[in-house]
């Protein structure tokens, strides 16, 4: 994978992980509140908690990229 090296979009990817995490722990909350409502939709549940794991997705694939290569 090529490593951004640039300060500007390092700090641009950091900031989107940190943006992603706090999108992250918002869905954890409303799937929480939904799992509460005995009428939930369960549609809506299961939508909710596939848009989660796609955030958990692309938070471990931007922190993958901040971290430099080793060379062998």
């Amino acid at each position: 994978m090529n490593q951004p090296t640039d300060p500007a979009e390092l700090s641009r990817i950091a900031r989107r992980v940190v943006d992603l995490r706090q999108q992250h722990r918002d869905m954890d909350e409303a799937i929480a509140r939904l799992q509460a409502d005995i009428q939930a939709d369960e549609l809506m549940l299961k939508r909710l908690k596939k848009r989660k794991l796609l955030l958990k997705d692309q938070i471990a694939w931007l922190e993958n990229a901040l971290i430099p290569d080793e060379p062998a």
